[in-house]
Protein backbone atom coordinates (compact mmCIF):
# COMPACT_ATOMS: atom_id res chain seq x y z
CA UNK A 1 0.00 0.00 0.00
CA UNK A 2 2.82 2.34 0.75
CA UNK A 3 4.54 1.66 -2.52
CA UNK A 4 0.95 2.28 -4.23
CA UNK A 5 0.75 5.75 -1.93
CA UNK A 6 4.41 7.14 -3.14
CA UNK A 7 3.95 5.88 -6.69
CA UNK A 8 0.78 8.15 -6.51
CA UNK A 9 2.20 10.99 -5.15
CA UNK A 10 5.50 10.99 -7.10
CA UNK A 11 2.85 10.92 -9.99
CA UNK A 12 0.92 13.81 -8.54
CA UNK A 13 4.13 16.13 -8.49
CA UNK A 14 5.03 15.09 -11.75
CA UNK A 15 1.55 15.79 -13.26
CA UNK A 16 1.32 19.39 -10.87
CA UNK A 17 5.20 20.27 -12.74
CA UNK A 18 3.80 19.53 -16.28
CA UNK A 19 0.75 21.94 -15.42
CA UNK A 20 2.72 24.87 -13.86
CA UNK A 21 5.27 24.70 -17.28
CA UNK A 22 2.03 24.48 -19.72
CA UNK A 23 0.68 27.42 -17.92
CA UNK A 24 4.06 29.44 -18.13
CA UNK A 25 4.25 28.57 -22.01
CA UNK A 26 0.51 29.65 -22.36
CA UNK A 27 1.26 33.41 -20.44
CA UNK A 28 4.25 33.59 -22.88
CA UNK A 29 2.44 32.74 -26.19
CA UNK A 30 -0.28 34.82 -24.71
CA UNK A 31 2.18 38.16 -24.66
CA UNK A 32 3.58 37.35 -27.46
CA UNK A 33 0.04 37.29 -29.63
CA UNK A 34 -0.63 40.21 -27.95
CA UNK A 35 2.60 41.78 -29.32
CA UNK A 36 2.09 40.64 -32.81
CA UNK A 37 -1.35 41.87 -32.79
CA UNK A 38 -0.19 44.96 -31.62
CA UNK A 39 2.68 45.62 -34.59
CA UNK A 40 -0.18 44.30 -37.31
CA UNK A 41 -2.11 46.83 -36.10
CA UNK A 42 0.13 49.53 -36.76
CA UNK A 43 0.74 48.34 -40.00
CA UNK A 44 -2.46 47.92 -40.97
CA UNK A 45 -2.81 51.74 -40.06
CA UNK A 46 0.45 52.70 -41.93
CA UNK A 47 -1.09 50.88 -45.47
CA UNK A 48 -4.63 52.63 -44.22
CA UNK A 49 -3.09 56.01 -44.07
CA UNK A 50 -0.37 55.32 -47.21
CA UNK A 51 -2.97 54.36 -49.44
CA UNK A 52 -5.01 57.27 -48.52
CA UNK A 53 -2.09 59.10 -49.21
CA UNK A 54 -1.86 57.86 -52.88
CA UNK A 55 -5.24 58.75 -53.53
CA UNK A 56 -7.49 57.24 -56.38
CA UNK A 57 -4.39 55.30 -57.37
CA UNK A 58 -3.92 51.55 -58.19
CA UNK A 59 -1.32 50.71 -55.62
CA UNK A 60 2.50 49.95 -57.25
CA UNK A 61 1.75 45.78 -56.25
CA UNK A 62 -1.70 45.75 -58.33
CA UNK A 63 -0.15 48.03 -61.49
CA UNK A 64 0.57 45.70 -64.38
CA UNK A 65 4.47 46.07 -65.42
CA UNK A 66 5.52 48.56 -68.40
CA UNK A 67 6.20 45.35 -70.81
CA UNK A 68 2.27 44.54 -70.79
Amino acid sequence: MSDTKTALEEQVAHLTRIVEDLSDVIARQDREIERIARRLSLLMEREAEREADQGGTIPLADQRPPHW
